[in-house]
Parts: structure tokens; C-alpha cells; sequence
């Protein structure tokens, strides 16, 4: 089977397939049926926008089936308000319920995540996702070895970060690492893949906003990133894939807090020309 089809009984001739192709791979004039380009097999990215936009199901992609792409469900979507209100709303979570999120609900929460956008559809991001109590200390015992690394050998840039006041913090039992989060879910891909930081920040924003609508809180893991992008311990101890680097965290938990008004922020700064 060829990788496009056109199902000429009920193909209307409207060439959007043609037209929504990001590298322009099916060739369409007026009056006649979409054609694909003899090279469709090996440029095609599969990112499925020919499929998602033919109003009557008329092209057949071999690794794209029309069953598990379903219908956009109109009713779903989000209006205008609705839209500024939902991520107005979105909070950064640094209080955690004492309670543990399943493999379920953050393999569903990571489902969602890898309809992210990448670059020429690579799709690679990977995912790390610790949740066992000791571990995740352990991390965090070495996330403070690198606040003094940075202290004792970059100390203009860890001074005016505070992780001085930071240090203290954590040396005396506070968790400003992880916040006590049941779990984190850390990104990661191929070093060598240009695309891939770009990626999996993508996707950890696609994370994030998912985890609401599974009652689920997050906060981005600033100090574990940057340990883990940076200091060799920390790289170690993180034990990903040979060629992969870390390329954001998250942390995941039950919110301890309800928030119940929409802070403001700065006024946008913008250039028309």
C-alpha cells in the first residue's frame, strides 16, 4: 500500500490537503484529485495535518489511520473567555497534598504532553519519572552539593541568585528543591538533537497545563535543571540514557491550596513595525 491514498468516490476536489502540507508533498489543480509526490515516503514527517484537515476522510495515510484520529469535538472547545480564564488561572504549585499521584493519572498527564509541537515532528522527547520518597532525596541531597559547588566556584552568579539564603534553607530541612512533591517528571532527549531542548520545553508546557484538568498541580523545577544540565554529580546520579541530556523537570502533586482570584502581571512590551 502506498503511504497516501485518495479515495476518489468521495474526494470533493478542495486541494487542502495540498495546501496544509508543511513540506508541500501532494501536488492538486483544480478539477482534479490530490496526487501525491513521487518522494511522499521518505520527506513525509507525519504530523498528520493532511488527515486532520480533509473534510470528508477522503485521504488515507498508511501510518496515520483515520480510527485513531478522532472527530474534533466542537463542543469541547474552548471559547475566547474561556481560554484567557483557563490559563489566567494556571498557578505555579509549591504546596503539596501527603498523598501520591499513581503511574496512571502521570502516564495520562505525559499522554497528553506528547501532542506538544517539535520541529519537523521529531517527537523527541523522553520522560524520567521518579517518585520513590528515597530517591528523589537523595536528588535533592545532591542538587545542595552543587549550590555549593556554585558558592565556592561561580559565586558572583550563586550570590545573586541567593543560593546562599537557599543553602541555608535546605540544610536546615526545607525542601526548596522539590517542595515536597510526591513526584517529578523530568524531560529529556539526545543531546546531539538541535531540536530537542526546544521540544521537551514544549512539552512540559503541554504537561503543565494538562495536569488542571487532572486536578494536579506543578511547578518547574528550576535548581534540579540546572544541576542536572551543569553539575557531573548530578548527571550521574540522574542515570539517563547514554547520549541524553536533561532538558527540564517538573514537579507533580496534589495542590494543598485552592487559589481563587487571577493575579495581574506586567504590561506587555511590544514593537509594531
Amino acid at each position: 500500500m502506498n503511504l497516501i491514498n485518495i479515495n476518489q468516490q468521495t474526494c470533493n476536489q478542495d486541494g487542502i490537503c495540498a495546501a496544509v502540507c508543511p513540506a508541500k508533498l501532494i501536488s492538486f489543480r483544480k478539477g482534479e484529485y490530490p496526487t501525491p509526490v513521487a518522494e511522499v515516503a521518505d520527506l513525509c514527517i507525519r504530523c498528520g495535518h493532511c488527515v486532520a484537515a480533509c473534510p470528508t476522510s477522503s485521504l488515507l495515510h498508511a501510518e496515520i489511520p483515520l480510527e485513531k484520529c478522532p472527530l474534533v469535538q466542537k463542543e469541547l472547545l474552548l471559547s475566547a473567555e474561556q481560554n484567557v480564564h483557563f490559563l489566567r488561572s494556571r498557578r505555579s504549585i509549591r504546596n503539596y497534598r501527603d498523598k501520591p499521584v499513581s503511574r496512571e493519572t502521570l502516564q495520562n498527564l505525559i499522554e497528553v504532553a506528547r501532542y506538544a509541537p517539535s520541529g519537523h515532528n521529531t517527537q523527541g522527547a523522553e520522560w524520567l519519572v521518579l517518585t520513590d520518597r528515597d530517591e528523589l532525596n537523595r536528588l535533592i541531597g545532591v542538587v545542595g552539593e552543587w549550590m555549593r559547588w556554585m558558592l565556592a566556584n561561580m559565586s558572583e552568579i550563586a550570590l545573586s541568585i541567593h543560593l546562599d539564603l537557599s543553602l541555608d534553607r535546605l540544610e536546615k530541612g526545607n525542601d526548596i528543591v522539590l517542595r515536597d512533591a510526591p513526584a517529578l517528571i523530568v524531560a529529556h532527549g539526545l543531546k546531539e538533537d538541535r531540536m530537542a531542548p526546544s521540544t521537551s520545553t514544549i512539552a512540559l508546557a503541554y504537561l503543565e497545563l494538562a495536569a488542571t484538568g487532572l486536578e494536579l498541580g506543578t511547578c518547574w523545577a528550576g535548581y534540579f535543571n540546572a544541576a542536572a544540565t551543569t553539575f557531573p554529580p548530578m548527571m550521574a546520579a540522574l542515570g539517563l540514557p547514554e547520549g541524553h541530556q536533561c532538558f527540564g523537570a517538573m514537579m507533580v502533586g496534589y495542590p494543598k491550596f485552592s487559589y481563587h482570584r487571577l493575579p495581574e502581571r506586567k504590561e506587555p512590551i511590544i514593537t509594531w513595525r
